[in-house]
């Protein structure tokens, strides 16, 4: 066997994107292109980017006659991105901390100040986010049409740095029952070929 081992293959991104529309906005055309409206940036985010999660349950079937499970049945897959923004007064990271509509955030005109009641029932905002990241020529991307925020880590505004936003979403089919994920990959410059025989 030959060995296609490449260090180019190797990612270590460099920037951290991300991206939110209104629920089943469709991704842009270009695969790669920067996102354009109604796309808007969350701005900054730290170092460590985003960690994405796929968790997924399964239940073993058990039967009289066997000592192993005769059939395993998956019960759930979910897939999950925590983030943590260094933005801690961006509009759009606020409403999705705060659970309310962007347009809660925009100030008075007289006062130039935002004031808004966080709501007693928690509301089902959904949005279509888009998660890139780079290293050079390298490029991936996650395209989620209908996402919604469903943890926040704590508020701490602090005197030794700035305060983070820590925010997980999770990711639901989308329209026309449209994947829950899409991942879109870049291999810049690197050749691949070798990994796909001829004919497949």
């Amino acid at each position: 066997m030959a060995d296609t081992r490449n260090a180019d293959l190797t990612f270590g991104a460099t920037d951290y994107l991300v991206y939110m529309a209104a629920v089943n906005t469709e991704a842009p055309t270009s695969d790669f292109a920067d996102p354009v409206t109604p796309w808007m940036n969350l701005g900054w985010v730290t170092t460590e980017g985003g960690l994405f999660k796929i968790e997924e349950d399964v239940k073993d079937v058990d039967a009289a006659g066997s000592l192993e499970p005769i059939r395993t049945l998956m019960t759930k897959s979910t897939k999950s991105l925590q983030v943590t923004f260094l933005e801690g007064l961006n509009p759009l990271v606020r409403s999705l901390y705060d659970n309310v509509p962007v347009t809660s955030l925009k100030p008075d005109t007289a006062s130039g100040v935002a004031a808004y009641a966080f709501p007693d029932k928690p509301s089902d905002l959904r949005y279509a986010f888009i998660f890139d990241t780079m290293d050079g020529e390298k490029r991936m991307r996650f395209y989620m049409p209908n996402g919604k925020v469903t943890e926040r880590g704590d508020e701490q505004p602090q005197t030794a740095d700035v305060m983070p936003v820590q925010l997980t979403f999770k990711f639901y089919k989308g329209a026309a029952n449209a994947p829950a994920v899409k991942r879109f990959i870049d291999y810049g410059d690197v050749d691949v070929s070798s990994f796909f025989p001829s004919g497949s």
